[in-house]
């Protein structure tokens, strides 16, 4: 039976009735999306025909994920929320804190030793609270999410950007941070800006090399790292019914990459095969009840402009195997052109690594397929000319494929297997010479290659690629290689060509596992401890923002203007300092460490204006804050992209920075930085960026008047005494106000909250 079955049967209860109203107040044919969205609005919420993109919309969703490193976070501010217990189902999963270095065993052994303090904490946070837990080695959050709590038209959050991988079942899933979390966790609304559509036909079929990850690498080069800023990308079509469910699951995955706020596909015969082979018949059976308010109405996909705000349309049977890449998900390369663009930039053709898994990648039908072409090594009398790793998603896929064989068929030509765990996807990764920033190339299954991500080396030029791909690619060795067309010469001096990849959807005997890694909560959590050392290094409690002063901000110093792509991965470092993800005042020393500084094209690198010298972003931030002056940033275009860690804004808040002004926001990050009370404000003219100098100081002005839809005006005072005034816009509604003059939603909530 599935996982909290009861408020699944309630959510089917209700949905059919809700739908059909929510479609008589729109007065036309509903979208998927819309159904669901339209489905769990929150009780307090007036029902309207609300406007795209404008509209900010409160929610009611079904459950909450959180994954290691955020999760921290997040319990350390629901704990001060005053509920005894969670009133939304939720789960905490330990992925991220586990480093790739020797192989599985070894690897767990030490995370567990490592990170003992932190995982100590969050199982006993997890008992106290009513939260199901997820031990290390369990496996990935969201191929764990996928196989044990996604459903057809649900609705949940998590705080991982990459939650949207349970798009793949139909869900509307979606990224936030822990302050979002935390709402929901406490029993309150949960705010949204109503998304825009995006409708995606797929028609014709997958054949050949060409796999689901294919599909959303050609969109990513469409829509780029931004086209998808609030919208939700509505996949359907016969190209959509005829692949599997974790191919879906692949697609939605990396659609955080284009800036949607969630994907999803309707219910079809590949949902319902992967619920029963995942022990959820029961949830099969009753989206089976209701399956024509699982999927969008008839005339929504027969003329999809009419209903979508934009239409792309991909023909499953024409499209080729794509690469990314390097240093950006959304560079776009069809397979056949991959060797002429490597010549012409200049990127290091001969592969290093091949790496498979992932959140986005690592099902038993990916890896099967892998398989296939792995086995081809000794059948054909070739060697793997790359080193290839392993990351499978869960300890049932794990397990499964080992019983299946696969695990040798890998060891065979010398795979190394990680833990369950996200490794080198998030930075987690030990590579033996990263420190000595040669330029090379790897390829893998994952969904972002930012520079230093996987191993912090800004010299590994980071490529992605289909599970089949990245195999095939690190037999061959080489970016120039094309194994649709290309001969290899094997051990014996034959010229041998790779046959297509095959495998199967799901395992012919069914999944396998002995010890899944779950720990079910205590059924009353309050004689549960939860103790944090005040001397510890790894976990801090958390002490409220203050609030805001009531004036307006003056003499503000520019911190830094960033140039370029800034991340949340330039803004929060992952890798190592994951292990201060429930310590704020010691993560804070990764503040903006990757940021480019536009005035020396330095990273960690800007001017202190108390002392007229350069020192790293948070020394000199430090340093303000202990004189008592604010600070504000300055970005550029989608500040914020990639990973909805919370801490990107927090960090911020935590050093004294006031506000963070760019040409524009990913939304998260945007969102992130309202509920810690940070301004968050763009450009009215995008090219006053310029304007902005290495000596400013800066007022915002305005706040007293602080209402949806005003500008505020900016007062630039530049050092040689001169000053400019510069229009800013922000999209802060009027609740979001109250979060900025409270000082932070957090503070806010434990007024809300009866327990």
């Amino acid at each position: 039976m599935a996982f909290d079955i009861e408020m699944i049967k309630k959510v089917y209860k209700n949905l059919p009735a809700r739908v059909e109203a929510a479609r008589k107040l729109a007065g036309h044919p509903l979208t998927l999306t819309e159904k669901i969205l339209y489905s769990h609005l929150h009780p307090d919420q007036k029902a309207e025909n609300f406007s795209r993109g404008k509209s900010y919309v409160d929610f009611a969703p079904d459950r909450v994920a959180m994954q290691d490193a955020t999760a921290q976070m997040a319990l350390l501010q629901f704990m001060q929320s005053g509920r005894p217990k969670v009133a939304t189902p939720s789960t905490v999963h330990c992925d991220h804190l586990i480093t790739a270095k020797d192989g599985a065993a070894k690897d767990l052994e030490f995370a567990t030793k490592e990170s003992k303090e932190v995982f100590d904490f969050l199982g006993s946070v997890s008992n106290k609270y009513g939260i199901g837990f997820w031990k290390p080695g369990a496996g990935i959050i969201h191929q764990v999410v996928l196989e044990n709590y996604a459903f057809p038209g649900g609705m949940m959050i998590g705080t991982d950007s990459h939650t949207v991988n349970a798009g793949g079942l139909g869900m509307i899933a979606i990224g936030v941070g822990g302050a979002d979390a935390c709402d929901v966790m406490a029993g309150l609304a949960w705010e949204l800006k109503m998304p825009k559509l995006i409708g995606v036909k797929l028609t014709g079929k997958l054949s050949g090399w060409t796999a689901p990850k294919d599909v959303i690498l050609k969109v990513a080069g469409i829509l780029t790292v931004k086209g998808g800023t609030d919208a939700i990308v509505e996949y359907f079509g016969e190209g959509a019914t005829s692949m599997s469910c974790t191919g879906k699951g692949t697609i939605c995955n990396m659609g955080a990459e284009v800036g949607a706020t969630t994907s999803t596909f309707g219910y079809d015969a590949s949902m319902e095969r992967y619920l029963k082979a995942t022990g959820r018949a029961d949830v099969a059976e009753l989206a089976n009840t209701i399956k024509e308010y699982l999927t969008a109405d008839a005339d929504v996909y027969a003329n999809p402009s009419k209903y979508f705000d934009q239409v792309i349309e991909i023909n499953l049977s024409e499209l080729e195997p794509h690469v990314n890449g390097p240093f950006t998900p959304d560079l776009a390369t069809p397979i056949s052109r991959l060797k002429d663009a490597a010549i012409k930039n200049g990127w290091p053709t001969k592969i290093s690594v091949g790496l498979l898994g992932s959140c986005t990648n690592s099902s038993y039908e990916d890896i099967s397929r892998a398989v296939s072409l792995a086995k081809q090594v000794s059948s054909k009398n070739l060697k793997a000319k790359s080193e290839y790793l392993i990351n499978p998603g869960s300890e049932q896929i794990r397990y499964t494929i080992k019983r299946d064989g696969f695990l040798d068929v890998f060891d065979q030509i010398g795979a190394k297997v990680f833990t369950n765990a996200c490794g080198p996807c998030i930075g987690m990764w030990d590579r033996m010479g990263a420190e000595k920033k040669e330029k090379n190339t790897i390829i893998h299954s994952f969904n972002r290659n930012f520079a230093k991500r996987a191993d912090g080396n800004p010299n590994t030029y980071a490529f992605v690629a289909s599970p089949e791909i990245v195999t095939a690619m690190a037999i061959g060795g080489d970016l120039t290689f094309n194994p649709l067309t290309d001969y290899l010469t094997n051990e014996k001096g034959e010229k041998v060509k790779l046959d297509p990849p095959s495998g199967d959807e799901l395992p012919q005997k069914g999944f396998a596992v002995e010890d899944a890694g779950y720990q079910t909560p205590a059924a009353d959590g309050s004689n549960v401890s939860v103790n944090v050392s005040p001397t510890s290094h790894r976990l801090q409690l958390l002490d409220a923002f203050a609030a805001w002063e009531g004036a307006d901000l003056k003499g503000l110093k520019l911190l830094i203007k960033a140039k370029g792509k800034c991340t949340t991965d330039h803004i929060s470092m992952a890798g190592p300092w994951l292990k201060f993800r429930g310590h704020l005042d010691n993560i804070s020393n990764n503040m903006l460490i990757g940021a480019v500084n536009a005035f020396n094209e330095k990273t960690d690198s800007v001017k202190n204006q108390l002392t007229g010298q350069y020192d790293s972003v948070p020394k000199v931030q430090r340093e303000y804050k202990s004189s008592h002056i604010g600070s504000i940033v300055v970005g550029d275009e989608n500040y914020g992209e990639g990973s909805s860690r919370e801490h990107a804004a927090m960090e911020p808040r935590h050093l004294g920075v006031r506000a963070v002004l760019v040409k524009s926001f990913a939304r998260i990050h945007e969102t992130n930085l309202k509920k810690q009370g940070m301004l968050g404000l763009t450009f009215a003219n995008k090219e006053d960026y310029n304007k902005i100098q290495e000596d400013d100081s800066i007022d915002i002005l305005g706040l007293t008047e602080f209402t949806p839809g005003k500008q505020l005006n900016l007062v630039l005072h530049h050092s040689k005494g001169d000053h400019e005034i510069i229009k800013v816009n922000h999209s802060y509604n009027q609740q979001q106000i109250e979060w900025f003059k409270a000082g932070g939603a957090l503070n806010i909530i434990r007024s809300k909250v009866k327990v």
